[in-house]
């Protein structure tokens, strides 16, 4: 993404109604990505647990958006200050922000750049929600979203994308979010789930999404709004790199799906749903720091190797003994991780910037650079992610009682449950058919043989 960058043509960029009505439709796509988490995270926990999932997406839409305009975009994009965090007084509340006025460089309005950087803010933190099911207090996730996007996302997000920021000026190549969104959010989990401790039963009871169907709509709107994600980052439609990374993001997608579900037919001997769906998340994901800098040849390798990794890696929480819930951990710090990285070497030189990765002679610069923004991004992330967990879990708790978690946060913590049951059959027995453990749905392969 290259915002902030003051253009070197002799004239002055004006306003382009088709830049901002593009930009504006991205900035609605981007939106529309968190109510998709939601389901893709909904579907894939207990019934016991659907509502509070769909909460811990959408409370994000609220939250952030205030913090946004009051402080959030002059942090993450104001003057820089010492290459770490921006500010500007224009900025807080967006009052000095004249109508037309311009974002340096481009051909859209500063307020348009605001609202489609909001979006990527608002996804963030509803990111880490996966890693934390069936635990946590509603009320302390919406605080530890407002202290985390405060001190970890806008600042971050500065570093990578604003002006001055020391990764953005380092020439650290992240189009999207492969630094600042995904290995931001997935370090941040694995932080926070070292201090809140496993689920009940983990690794003993079986644990299997109860409605794969919303995991399967959740995933394909994610994939819909992942094009705005992505094409729109450049800001405009003027040189057609936008186009590449809108290719190239369908591209990487569709590979990563099929190495998924490659993968998983030769280790556990079926082709999933819950693997397609996954596989296809572990491909935007990777593509997304990656996608303006290679050609689509290098997107399917892309793709493909982050569905494999991917793919593997959800199981290391088995084999290492953390409870990432739903697997952001194994697919977006790794997709991230894996995306960021292979910029190193799958650079062309001639799509976004003269960047070349390995491949394309441009030997291990490149590669260097990107490891020190996986480095920082992701032990900053990880230290401070924890240091806020320990602290709301010392002083208001962060976890609910063992017996809310057993019968479930829904009933407790939002006072509803998903399904209504009462109706299905009558009375009693229509609950004793279809009771509200979750375990209704069949068992995909990672959760029966990779859990065992």
């Amino acid at each position: 993404m290259p915002p902030g960058i003051s253009t070197l043509a002799a004239e002055a960029p004006a306003l382009s109604a088709a830049n901002t009505g593009f930009m504006l439709i991205c900035s609605a796509l981007v939106m529309l990505m968190t109510p998709a988490l939601a389901f893709f995270y909904g579907g894939m926990v207990r019934v016991k647990s659907t509502l509070n999932m769909l909460m811990m997406s959408f409370i994000s839409l609220g939250i952030v958006t205030i913090l946004w305009v009051l402080y959030g975009f002059g942090i993450a994009f104001g003057t820089d200050y010492g290459s770490v965090i921006g500010w500007s007084s224009d900025y807080a509340g967006l009052s000095g922000i004249g109508l037309t006025e311009l974002w340096d460089g481009y051909t859209i309005p500063v307020y348009v750049f605001a609202v489609f950087q909001l979006m990527f803010a608002v996804i963030t933190p509803a990111l880490i929600s996966g890693a934390l099911a069936d635990r946590v207090k509603f009320s302390a996730w919406a605080l530890f979203i407002a202290l985390w996007a405060t001190v970890v996302y806008f600042p971050v997000a500065h570093w990578v994308w604003g002006a001055g920021g020391w990764l953005f000026e380092m020439g650290v190549i992240d189009f999207a979010g492969g630094t600042a969104v995904h290995i931001n959010a997935g370090a941040a989990a694995l932080g926070v789930i070292l201090v809140i401790g496993k689920r009940v039963g983990f690794k003993k009871d079986p644990m299997r999404p109860h409605s794969l169907p919303l995991v399967m709509l959740g995933a394909g709107l994610l994939w819909f709004g992942w094009f705005g994600f992505n094409a729109g980052s450049w800001l405009g439609n003027d040189d057609g790199v936008g186009a590449v990374m809108f290719v190239n993001t369908q591209v990487a997608t569709a590979a990563a799906m099929l190495a998924w579900l490659a993968y998983e037919k030769i280790r556990h001997g079926a082709f999933t749903t819950l693997g397609a769906a996954s596989g296809a998340v572990a491909g935007l994901v990777a593509i997304t720091p990656a996608g303006g800098s290679c050609s689509p040849l290098g997107a399917i390798a892309i793709g493909a190797i982050a569905g494999v990794l991917c793919a593997m890696a959800v199981g290391l929480k088995f084999r290492f003994g953390y409870d990432d819930s739903l697997d952001v951990v194994g697919v977006h710090l790794v997709g991230g991780v894996v995306g960021s990285l292979l910029v190193g070497f799958f650079a062309t030189g001639g799509v976004q910037s003269e960047a070349r990765g390995l491949f394309y002679g441009g030997g291990l610069e490149q590669l260097g650079k990107q490891a020190i923004g996986v480095g920082a991004v992701f032990a900053y992330s990880l230290v401070v992610s924890a240091a806020l967990a320990f602290l709301l879990d010392r002083t208001m708790g962060m976890r609910v009682d063992e017996d809310t978690e057993i019968s479930g946060i829904d009933r407790e913590e939002h006072a509803e449950t998903a399904y209504d049951f009462s109706g299905a059959g009558g009375g009693t027995g229509s609950r004793k058919a279809a009771p509200l453990s979750g375990e209704t749905a069949a068992a995909p392969a990672r959760n029966t043989k990779v859990d065992a």
